[in-house]
């Protein structure tokens, strides 16, 4: 489980540091959702969980008669999103909780988006139902989450090298795999106020290293994001050592040319403010 609070300490903070990376990890989504918003009408856009304002920019730049507000509860985060954003006019970014956001009935947003930025919700049902009260009348929502944990060997190959692997939580607790199942998914829109859901797979490669040395990338993208990040560094110096060699080992066997990816199985969901 992710607390809130964490994203907005230290995951917001590493995740603002490491944007670069993070967004690379993800590009290949941000694309296959950006190429879903063309089904979209839309003039105001709003992205929830934007984290350093990735997919909220791409939509800003081939929409320019289209206002994207992203909001998310990092305070770095933000910060990172208003410096990317800073000569695109019809990009906004603030920090706010999407559950408790308000706007003026007169820029209420037609469209809401997020890349893997709904999964963290301590009352999902609330939040939804929250953001409908928001949103305009017939409002879209395009939304990507991971699927089932064994589905996505990025989680599962890293958490096997640790010494000893965490223990299950409830997997309905605020965190990646919140919206593993897609049935409760569809549930918990319906009870927010959201009709014609869809699901579809969407599978890509999430890149973890590259360049020159791509397996010391790796090594140090696993030390600073994902799910071993904080275990690993809470490790000795020694058990730590030898959890990155395992690493590096298991990087040579994700190589692609002078890339390190691993696969990673996620949903896209649609829906309308019912």
């Amino acid at each position: 489980m992710i607390e809130s609070s964490e994203w907005q300490g230290k995951t917001g903070d590493s995740w603002a540091q490491e944007w670069r990376r993070t967004d690379r990890s993800f590009g290949q989504l941000t694309e296959e959702l950006l190429a879903r918003t063309r089904g979209f009408s839309f003039s105001r856009v709003l992205d929830v969980g934007c984290g350093a304002g990735e997919l909220s920019l791409a939509i800003a730049r081939g929409r320019h008669d289209a206002t994207v507000t992203g909001i998310d509860i990092s305070p770095r985060l933000i910060e990172v999103a208003k410096e990317r954003g800073s000569r695109l006019p019809n990009a906004i970014f603030k920090l706010a909780d999407a559950s408790k956001w308000h706007c003026d009935p007169a820029t209420a947003p037609d469209f809401i988006v997020s890349r893997h930025g709904v999964m963290f919700f301590d009352d999902p049902v609330a939040a939804f139902g929250h953001l409908s009260s928001q949103s305009a009348k017939g409002a879209g929502m395009l939304f990507s989450c991971f699927r089932e944990l064994q589905q996505n060997p990025v989680f599962t190959e890293i958490l096997r090298l640790l010494p000893e692997l965490p223990e299950n939580g409830d997997p309905h607790a605020p965190g990646p795999f919140a919206f593993a199942d897609i049935v409760r998914v569809e549930q918990l829109l319906l009870d927010g106020g959201w009709e014609q859901f869809t699901a579809a797979p969407f599978d890509f490669p999430m890149i973890v290293g590259s360049g020159e040395d791509a397996i010391e990338d790796t090594v140090s993208y696993f030390s600073r994001i994902g799910p071993a990040a904080r275990i690993a560094a809470e490790l000795d110096l020694d058990a730590r050592e030898r959890f990155f060699d395992r690493v590096r080992t298991l990087a040579e066997r994700h190589m692609h040319g002078n890339i390190v990816a691993f696969p990673a199985a996620t949903w896209i969901v649609t829906a309308r403010k019912a």
